[in-house]
């Protein structure tokens, strides 16, 4: 310790430290902020080499995170952004279109695609089931959510040729809402594990449903809200499976809509009433 109780001066941080902080600004950015948390970053930071480091490790984790929907080149479709397609860091398998697209992730582009090679592919058994699916639950996204995506993706059994096997889907849902100039940007995110069992005619289905708003005019408020449900139905042809199946997401994603707005409409007589300081009574004599 110096004398005079000054204390000492903080240590210098570490090139590495650095791009730690810089790295969690940015995969911890909201939905739909992070090229403007980038601008920033690299501001302060002063060292592009610093900033690329961490750029490099966070985009990546913050484009799976949100389920980026990327335009592909050819303008076939959308490639979404998931572990459930991810071949390596930089491609994507897009099971509607059956190809691979390249992906620059901080630029946040899609810069080329590719068809995807048949070891990539599922057997035409699975591909009926997913194919129909994903048919299904493309019109109830498009019903319902106005900028959303989604996209069907073959976990496990991919490889089975007909009935006997056990399989499973991974289903995912994308809405965003952008709206900067307005001070507000919101995402909807679900992701269901639909597990067929083939010997048990059945078909069990496990949703995760998250929501994040971040509304920043004059202040920072953010939401993140979260729901997990499990529901099952009947093994069916692919046909009526998807019907059954898109119907029971439609069912859990509208409860859980509905809940929501109900938790809002109360919360000036709830939650905000609580996190008032309740005045003392004093009583004269």
């Amino acid at each position: 310790m110096a004398d005079g109780g000054g204390g000492d001066e903080p240590e210098e941080l570490s090139d590495k430290q650095k791009a730690e902080i810089a790295k969690w600004f940015l995969a911890n950015a909201p939905a739909g902020e992070i090229q403007y948390v980038a601008k920033d970053v690299r501001s302060i930071l002063g060292d592009d080499k610093i900033y690329e480091m961490a750029a490099a490790e966070a985009f990546p984790l913050h484009n799976k995170a949100h389920l980026l929907a990327l335009e592909m080149p050819d303008r076939s479709g959308d490639v979404l952004i998931t572990t459930y397609g991810e071949l390596d860091r930089n491609n994507y398998f897009d099971p509607r279109t059956a190809q691979v697209a390249t992906v620059d992730h901080v630029k946040q582009v899609c810069t080329n695609v590719r068809p995807a090679n048949d070891d990539e592919l599922p057997s035409p058994y699975i591909e009926d089931f997913r194919s129909t699916l994903d048919a299904e639950l493309s019109k109830y996204v498009g019903e319902t959510y106005p900028k959303g995506e989604c996209a069907v993706y073959c976990i496990s059994g991919k490889d089975a040729e007909g009935p006997g096997a056990d399989f499973e889907f991974v289903v995912v849902i994308s809405a965003v809402k952008h709206s900067p100039q307005n001070f507000c940007n919101g995402i909807w995110q679900s992701i269901w594990n639909i597990e067929f069992k083939d010997d048990m005619q059945s078909v069990e289905i496990k949703g995760k449903i998250q929501v994040g708003a971040h509304y920043f005019e004059e202040g920072n408020v953010q939401l993140d809200a979260k729901f997990e449900c499990k529901d099952s139905t009947i093994f069916q042809s692919p046909e009526d499976s998807a019907v059954s199946i898109t119907n029971i997401i439609r069912h859990h994603e509208t409860e859980y809509l509905a809940s929501l707005e109900a938790s809002y409409v109360n919360l000036p007589d709830t939650t905000f009433k609580d996190l008032r300081r309740k005045l003392p009574v004093t009583l004269k004599l």
